[in-house]
C-alpha cells in the first residue's frame, strides 16, 4: 500500500495550524478559510456571500477573471458597473477614484491583483486606499500574486482576500484559501441571500469551525492537498518570503530583457511596472501566430498561447514557483530564439542574466 494511502487523519488542531500559517502570510489577523477546492470556490463563495439585489458593485477588468467576477455579480442580482481597462496595462487608483466619485452607491469593489493570462498586475495599495475612503468593501484576487508581490491584506485595508497556492507559491491546486475582515463578515451575515448549507457558504465554515473554536472539523479535510499546501507554506517560509519574491521579480525582468534581445517578439504589457512577476506576455508580429509557435516548442516548457481571442497574437510564458529560475527563463528563450529565424540566442541570453542579476541586487 502507497504510504501516502496509509496516513492518519488530519486532525484539527494541524487544519487550524494551516490556516494561521496562510494568514501569516497574508500579513493578517482576519479570519482565515481554506476551503476545499481550486482558488474559483472561494472567489465566487465570497460575491455570492457578500453581493445581493440592490448592491451596486465596481468590477475592475483587467483580464479574464474579472469577466468572471462581473458575470457571477451579475447573477447575484447586484448592479454592476465594469471598470475595463486595456489587458496590456494596469488599473490605476485615479481611475478608480473617478468612478466611485460618478457613482456613489457602490458598495462591493472586486479586483484581481495579478491576472496570469494577460501579464499584468494592478497596484492594489493605492486602489485599496481609495476603496477604503469610498467606504466599500474591498474582494481581491490574489491567486496569482500571493508568494511573488508584496501582499499586505490588513494594512491595505483587503476585506476578503482570496488565495492558492499553484502558482508562486509552488503548491496544490486543490485548496485555496480567503480571509474574511469583520466589516465583510457583518455583510455577509446580513445578506439573506447569502448561501448556508452549501459548499459556497462562507457562514457555515465560521459558525461550525471558526467560531467553534477550530476543535471539530465539520468535514474529512482533502488530506494530501492539505499536507501539500503546508509543505509549501514552510518552504516558504525557511526560503523567506522576501527571496521568493525576489525569485519572481528577478524572472520577469529576465524574460522581458531577453526577449526584447530576441527582437521579434515584444513584451504584450508594455511598462515594466505594470507586468506580472508570474507569467510574462508577449505579443507575436503580425502573420505569426501565437498557438503555430507554441506547437513548435517543447511541451515541456513553461510556454502556451494566449486564450481564445488572444490565442492568435499572445505568447504566455509562465515563471511561477519552481519555474522562477535564471536556467528555466534561459531555455525558454532558447527555445524560442530556435524557432524564430535571424533572433540571437546567446544575446538573449547574455540580457536575461544581466536582468536577473540587476533585480536581484535590488531586491
Amino acid at each position: 500500500m502507497s504510504p501516502f494511502l496509509d496516513l492518519p487523519p488530519l486532525s484539527a488542531a494541524q487544519f487550524a495550524a494551516i490556516e494561521d500559517k496562510v494568514a501569516a502570510l497574508l500579513h493578517t489577523t482576519a479570519d482565515v478559510i481554506i476551503t476545499q477546492g481550486e482558488a474559483l470556490l472561494p472567489l465566487e463563495a465570497a460575491i455570492r456571500g457578500a453581493a445581493h439585489p440592490g448592491s451596486t458593485a465596481l468590477n475592475i477588468v483587467t483580464g479574464p477573471y474579472g469577466q468572471t467576477f462581473g458575470n457571477w455579480l451579475r447573477g447575484c442580482g447586484a448592479e454592476v458597473v465594469d471598470l475595463v481597462v486595456p489587458f496590456d496595462g494596469a488599473a490605476g487608483a485615479e481611475q478608480v477614484a473617478r468612478v466611485l466619485a460618478v457613482e456613489p452607491g457602490i458598495d462591493f469593489v472586486s479586483l484581481v491583483h495579478a491576472e496570469a493570462a494577460t501579464g499584468n498586475t494592478n497596484p492594489v495599495a493605492e486602489i485599496a486606499a481609495v476603496v477604503r475612503e469610498h467606504g466599500a468593501l474591498l474582494m481581491l484576487d490574489a491567486v496569482a500574486s500571493v508568494a511573488a508581490e508584496p501582499l499586505l491584506t490588513d494594512e491595505w485595508g483587503v476585506d476578503l482576500c482570496v488565495i492558492g497556492g499553484q502558482k508562486a507559491m509552488g503548491g496544490p491546486a486543490g485548496v485555496s484559501a480567503v480571509s474574511v475582515s469583520d466589516r465583510a463578515w457583518e455583510r455577509i451575515a446580513a445578506n439573506p441571500a447569502a448561501p448556508r448549507r452549501s459548499y459556497l457558504s462562507l457562514l457555515d465554515w465560521k459558525e461550525r469551525w471558526t467560531d467553534a473554536g477550530r476543535t471539530a472539523l465539520p468535514h474529512a479535510p482533502a488530506q494530501l492537498e492539505m499536507l501539500a499546501l503546508d509543505a509549501c507554506l514552510d518552504r516558504i517560509a525557511a526560503d523567506t518570503l522576501d527571496a521568493t519574491i525576489a525569485r519572481h521579480r528577478a524572472a520577469a525582468a529576465a524574460t522581458r530583457a531577453g526577449v526584447r534581445a530576441l527582437g521579434t517578439l515584444t513584451p504584450y504589457v508594455h511598462r515594466d511596472e505594470h507586468a506580472a512577476p508570474v507569467a510574462t506576455t508577449l505579443r507575436t508580429p503580425s502573420g505569426l501566430h501565437a498557438a503555430e509557435l507554441a506547437g513548435r516548442l517543447d511541451p515541456a516548457l513553461p510556454v502556451q498561447a494566449g486564450g481564445g481571442p488572444l490565442a492568435a497574437e499572445m505568447l504566455r510564458v509562465n515563471h511561477y514557483g519552481t519555474a522562477a529560475a535564471l536556467d528555466t527563463v534561459q531555455s525558454v528563450l532558447t527555445a524560442l530564439a530556435a524557432a524564430l529565424p535571424g533572433t540571437d540566442a546567446d544575446r538573449a541570453a547574455e540580457a536575461a542574466a544581466a536582468a536577473w542579476s540587476a533585480a536581484v541586487a535590488t531586491s
